[in-house]
């Protein structure tokens, strides 16, 4: 009897290849006279936008781009980048959004290694992109967004899926920071049940006004862009992100969501006139955010939600959810328990937390240590043209993260560092993320990280780069005083320097300058 369940395979009335494309299809009539994306004083409908996606692909299409191509782009976030994310992938071709904020060489290696077949950039990022094609000694097509409203003005093409969902969509870069970028392929699977998630997970309701901050060359705005279709949000763009524009955009449009790293999120709170009424829901991802910035964001009426992703994972896959017993914590405790990294979201098959000598779950103890792998929908196709990278990447049946971390009783995980950042100091691991949470806590310290420095003695000892906040003083001997009475001696920073720190387009602190840094001071004794 059995074989009947088996008998009949999938035909086309049963299977349809799954893509974020189909959202923007429906999102077309079920949310057509809804507003799409407003930026400045222009809005326009989803109706509008679906129309405008298809007019763009079929410009795109008449100047022979097709399944398979690689179309490059070099934009900040605005409604032209948001109608890209559907428009190329509708041609079948792969969209690649770089990072704006690389050195012109670095560009050049992604528009080389991507196999581009065309760049559209920012008229302001032209001179970035001239320097890049003169380091790749060849030329490319090249589009400039000024003309944008010419594609847009093109006869529309018919709606298309893919045949296969497994069909790369998207082709994003690590950030390199320990050799050249890793190019991270998305396939429209993937970023389908990604979008699907993050509505179930965040309980996205209908009809959001989402402000636009996490930069689209980033996990592609961690797919917000087509999570929005499903649930018919209103994307706000902001030309100058900068904190005071942020805000004003959030007072003059309602706004009701946004995603940011945890240093944009502090000077968002750093400059909040008042506390937001209603409350403002946020996603902050990117790093562990100290728990003194979520206990400030609660003051200020912003219910955040901390995520844990990666590039080659969509973005987050796990969450903090909030737990009904921590309703009766102090600000501080219930803080703390935010900055955990939480569980997996529903479209993650699973997360473990490993011992790779042993290949064990580590025991829920809040304190043994191990490495967080990962397996599900949303994990990357691979890396393009390095099958090594990936093979290691993907050993065992798992995704490998290079995360360190640990489990707490409830089976909520929480990152202690990147694997490269532990100190290990006389024998002791020190997480830098735990030294950085006391930092943050100082009056003085707007942000703040630790890394290694060379010890004679010790082998390693806490370093602190701090960047103090606007009008404020601190020495270093008060610094490390200030940690001392809050952490084991040995954990203290021994070292503290001063000064603006590094970070990426994403308000993501570039460790790796630092530990340069650090290095080059050469050994402490």
């Amino acid at each position: 009897m059995r074989d009947h369940y088996d008998a009949p395979p999938f035909v086309a009335a049963n299977h349809v290849a799954l893509s974020p494309l189909s959202f923007l299809k429906r999102a077309a009539t079920v949310h057509a006279t809804r507003p799409a994306t407003t930026c400045a004083d222009v809005t326009r409908t989803w109706a509008e936008v679906a129309t405008r996606c298809r007019a763009v692909a079929a410009a795109l299409a008449a100047r022979g781009i097709g399944p398979g191509d690689t179309v490059s782009v070099l934009a900040a976030n605005g409604p032209e980048l948001f109608e890209l994310h559907y428009a190329v992938p509708l041609v079948g071709a792969v969209l690649n959004t770089i990072n704006t904020r690389l050195d012109a060489e670095t560009v050049a290696y992604i528009l080389d290694h991507s196999d581009a077949v065309m760049v559209i950039v920012d008229p302001a990022l032209m001179p970035l992109l001239e320097a890049a094609l003169g380091h790749l000694g060849r030329k490319l097509p090249v589009f400039n967004l000024e003309a944008y409203e010419a594609l847009a003005a093109h006869a529309p093409m018919d709606w298309a899926l893919p045949a296969d969902e497994g069909q790369a969509l998207a082709l994003n870069y690590t950030s390199g920071t320990s050799g050249k970028p890793k190019g991270v392929i998305y396939h429209h699977r993937g970023a389908y049940l990604m979008a699907m998630g993050t509505v179930v997970g965040w309980a996205l309701p209908p009809h959001p006004t989402y402000l636009s901050v996490v930069p689209m060359f980033h996990c592609n705005g961690w797919n917000h862009p087509w999570a929005m279709a499903v649930v018919g949000g209103h994307m706000i763009f902001v030309r100058d992100a900068q904190p005071a524009n942020l805000l004003a955009a959030i007072a003059q449009h309602g706004v009701t969501h946004f995603g940011a790293a945890p240093i944009v999120l502090q000077m968002v709170c750093d400059m909040a006139p008042q506390p937001f009424s209603p409350p403002v829901k946020v996603l902050t991802a990117g790093a562990p955010p100290p728990p003194s910035v979520l206990e400030k964001a609660a003051g200020l009426g912003m219910e955040v939600m901390q995520v844990y992703g990666l590039t080659e994972t969509y973005g987050h896959i796990a969450q903090c959810l909030w737990q009904e017993d921590w309703d009766t914590l102090t600000p501080e405790a219930r803080a703390e328990r935010q900055a955990q990294q939480g569980v997996a979201f529903p479209m993650v098959e699973g997360i473990r937390v490993v011992n790779r000598d042993t290949g064990q779950d580590v025991p829920n103890d809040g304190l043994t240590q191990g490495e967080i792998a990962i397996r599900g929908n949303t994990v990357m196709k691979g890396y393009y043209k390095d099958p090594a990278a990936t093979a290691e990447a993907f050993q065992g049946d798992w995704f490998w993260s290079g995360d360190a971390a640990v489990v707490h009783a409830d089976g909520y995980i929480q990152i202690r560092d990147r694997l490269k950042d532990v100190i290990i100091s006389g024998g002791e691991n020190i997480s830098s993320v735990e030294v950085e949470a006391v930092l943050y806590r100082h009056p003085a310290v707007q942000a703040a990280a630790v890394v290694a420095r060379p010890h004679a003695k010790w082998g390693e000892s806490p370093c602190a780069f701090v960047e103090l906040r606007h009008g404020t003083t601190a020495s270093s001997e008060e610094i490390i005083a200030f940690c001392r009475d809050r952490i084991a001696h040995f954990k203290a920073p021994k070292t503290v320097v001063f000064g603006e720190l590094p970070k990426t387009a994403t308000g993501k602190i570039q460790k790796f300058v630092l530990r340069q840094t650090a290095r080059a001071m050469g050994e402490q004794s």
